[in-house]
């Protein structure tokens, strides 16, 4: 290696991406239910109990959209759009007999997932008997390349209770790294040991000072959360399903839309699918 590439090696390992806060604005609010006027009611009650404690400016305008006064997902999607909320609030498998059966997350969801720009907030199904939590007092933000991912940073910040738990979660996936470091044990000029090592630890490093860099921010913000890291290899849905189960999370975030793509982001669909009992907001 010559002194060049030693020079711009040390370089880059020293620029290190920065957290910027974002703000997010939770003022106007879209509830979307499939039974009636009455039912709609009480899954509205349910959501603003979930949220009271994060819902820190109280002018918050509410809409509802009962079974009652929709008849397709273009009605939704174009109700929506008129309103223009902040979040919409639902749950899986509207209209769909399939309560009980933790194998899609049914048409409507599907399409206001990828279709608009509003996040959406999935709780368990008021037709379950999975109970809502009353509060997001454990948050985890889960990416698999959380580096420089502002915008879920922040709204997992701006859900988090105050004096509530912020896990920032950043997942390597194993299978990919397994693979490259076999590609690397086939080259005899790299010390695989010593690759491998160099590798993981780089890995490791970049999403862990870029939540340092979170925690610092949002100190600074004086915003009373407690920053948690979590950072760690994985590949399988097992694997995140078991961190959300050993952290005990009220409310999990993550990114659901792909620029190359219409289909939802990588594990999100399946975490979504099975992770019934969780609240998660889809961005």
């Amino acid at each position: 290696m010559t002194n060049i590439d030693q020079f711009e090696s040390i370089f880059k390992k020293a620029s290190k991406a920065q957290f910027e806060l974002q703000e997010v604005h939770l003022d106007t609010m879209l509830i979307i239910a499939d039974g009636d006027a009455e039912q709609t009611q009480h899954f509205l009650d349910q959501v603003i109990d979930f949220l009271d404690t994060t819902l820190l400016r109280k002018e918050i305008t509410w809409h509802t959209l009962n079974g009652q006064q929709h008849r397709s997902v273009d009605e939704v999607v174009k109700r929506a759009a008129e309103i223009e909320p902040d979040l919409i609030c639902t749950f899986r498998n509207l209209h769909a007999p399939a309560t009980d059966y933790p194998y899609s997350l049914g048409v409507y969801l599907d399409v206001l997932s990828q279709a608009t720009d509003i996040p959406v907030l999935v709780l368990p199904s008021p037709h379950r008997q999975a109970a809502i939590p009353t509060n997001t007092k454990t948050v985890m933000a889960i990416a698999d390349h959380l580096t420089g991912d502002h915008h879920l940073v922040s709204y997992a910040a701006r859900l988090t209770s105050p004096d509530g738990r912020l896990l920032l979660t950043h997942v390597e996936d194993q299978t990919v790294f397994d693979r490259y470091l076999d590609v690397i044990s086939k080259i005899p000029s790299i010390d695989t040991d010593t690759a491998q090592e160099a590798i993981i630890e780089q890995l490791l490093q970049e999403p862990k000072d870029y939540i340092g860099s979170c925690a610092q921010v949002l100190k600074e913000a004086e915003l009373p959360l407690q920053i948690e890291e979590v950072v760690t290899f994985g590949h399988n849905l097992v694997d995140y399903k078991y961190l959300l189960e050993q952290h005990d999370v009220d409310l999990l975030v993550l990114n659901t839309k792909q620029e190359d793509q219409l289909a939802m982001h990588g594990l999100a669909y399946p975490l979504c699918v099975e992770m019934r009992d969780t609240p998660i907001l889809m961005l």
